[in-house]
């Protein structure tokens, strides 16, 4: 653990789903800590959404190495087996974007990762340790199935696997992280067509057998098919992880079925919970409402980052919309408003001017500020289950103080000068992970978007009149100067080349 740590004797504590509060994180091997987070399915680009619990984990990752531990992060991929409406039925929601599109599955896989990739690192996201994709871990799912199986969890039908729910509910709990009751859920989920097959309507599929359509399949015993949504998250973290592990995360829309539906799994196969901490972050909303791919009332971070949707009133940049995210606690909905970003953009502006401002304050005999105390305030807040919110507004006291210092409303002497530099690195750096970034003016790129959408309405029209050259020289020319368009069946989308 880090000395200054030590010395005061800080402890992290982190709000457990499972047990419904806040508990001492304490790791099973330390100083090893693993962690797994569930990660998006890649059929389009990220949006606000997806932002949270990237830039939630994020902090928490670089927090647990500042106490000093040794953290393997594992973050997957979800890249087939995710069908619409997150149930049993209805089209991979990846194989519906390669269909739309005409492109092969991996293709759209390749390119929507890639694009994640690309905006987490614009948020300064670090990567994690590992990065699976569910389509590498067939082999390892088909031998997660077995065990199932073979412990009289799961069932098969016409080359398809199911788990049984009720029979595992006879010996263990399932409901037990989301609070559901099985006999509700018997009573709510009715038995959609084609699911007769079932034995229970709220039993859930780990393996499903291929439509002579589908064409995302494997080979296994039961016939060619697919592995179920669930399924991939319990193989791949047990792979990296092991039997049990330290912290799962994701957002709270996961608790149930998807995370629920895990603990079934790993108890079914080990005959014990894998994970000791639950950790979930609360959504963003629209006006109240959870933001969606499938609600259709998202914001891409490319929107977002370029001012190109009709919601925003300006661009905003990578680390305004991390700031904007952590000024809420992760476990506190977060409602979307261009006040609240505008408002977020002038905090942090105001914040690293306090940094450029504190290099070169004039120093004196008495410090008229507690920066002892100031230091543990930081330190309870981080530890204190992750409160950003609280810890931000330590810091924004800071800057206070240093815009007070520098027009001549109170003193710092050199040693403690120094020592707020380097704890305010620390703690705005190197734990909430912000950055100054080379500031392209809001206005200017907002303008921007909208050049660029009027040359694609040029563009379009030329198409439409079968003037292809000027087409395509217009498409030429936008790449030269950096803007990549990319035709969709549907439309298309363009993106500022890195």
């Amino acid at each position: 653990m880090h000395q200054f740590c030590r010395k005061m004797g800080w402890e992290l504590f982190l709000y457990n789903s499972l047990s419904r509060k806040k508990e001492k994180f304490e790791p099973i091997n330390p100083p090893h800590v693993g962690m797994y987070v569930c990660g998006p399915t890649v059929y389009g680009d990220p949006h606000l959404g997806h932002a949270r619990p990237a830039i939630t984990f994020d902090v928490l990752f670089r927090l647990l190495q500042h106490l000093g531990y040794k953290v393997r992060y594992v973050r997957n991929i979800t890249d087939v087996g995710h069908l619409e409406n997150d149930a049993d039925e209805g089209e991979d929601k990846i194989e519906k974007k390669a269909r739309i599109e005409q492109l092969e599955p991996m293709e759209v896989v390749q390119f929507y990762t890639n694009r994640y990739r690309k905006f987490m690192e614009a948020m300064n996201v670090l990567p994690p340790n590992i990065e699976p994709q569910a389509s590498g871990h067939i082999i390892e799912q088909q031998q997660l199935i077995d065990r199932i199986l073979t412990n009289g969890f799961a069932y098969e039908n016409e080359g398809s696997i199911y788990f049984d729910v009720v029979k595992y509910h006879q010996q263990h709990h399932y409901g037990k992280l989301s609070g559901r009751v099985l006999e509700e859920l018997q009573n709510q989920t009715r038995r959609l067509e084609g699911q007769e097959y079932k034995r229970n309507p709220v039993d859930f599929a780990l393996w499903k057998k291929a439509t002579p359509t589908h064409i995302m399949r494997w080979p296994s015993k039961w016939g060619e098919g697919y592995p179920g949504w669930h399924l991939e998250c319990s193989a791949m973290s047990y792979k990296y992880l092991g039997e049990k592990f330290d912290i799962h995360g994701g957002g709270m829309d996961l608790i149930f079925p998807h995370h629920e539906c895990e603990i079934a799994q790993t108890v079914a196969a080990f005959g014990h919970e894998s994970v000791k901490y639950w950790v979930h972050n609360n959504l963003i909303t629209i006006n109240g409402q959870k933001m969606g791919k499938s609600l259709g009332n998202f914001i891409t971070l490319e929107e977002l980052f370029t001012g190109n949707h009709h919601l925003l009133e300006q661009a905003y940049s990578p680390m305004t919309i991390r700031f904007f995210i952590l000024t809420a606690h992760y476990r506190s909905t977060l409602d979307f408003s261009n006040p609240a970003l505008q408002s977020a953009a002038k905090a942090l502006k105001r914040l690293f001017n306090a940094k450029k401002l504190l290099a070169n304050l004039p120093v004196s005999t008495k410090t008229t500020f507690d920066l002892e105390e100031w230091k543990t305030k930081c330190f309870e807040a981080i530890c204190d289950d992750l409160n950003t919110a609280l810890l931000i507004s330590h810091l924004m006291d800071l800057s206070h103080f240093i815009h007070a210092v520098y027009d001549g409303k109170a003193t710092i002497t050199d040693n403690d000068k120094k020592d707020a530099s380097k704890y305010f690195m620390l703690f705005v750096e190197n734990i909430l992970g912000l950055k100054e970034e080379a500031h392209t003016d809001n206005h200017t790129l907002e303008i921007v978007g909208k050049l660029v959408e009027m040359i694609q309405q040029i563009r379009l029209q030329a198409k439409a009149n079968k003037d292809y050259e000027t087409s395509d020289r217009i498409r030429q020319q936008l790449s030269e100067i950096g803007i990549e368009v990319r035709d969709r069946k549907d439309g298309y989308e363009w993106s500022i080349k890195e």
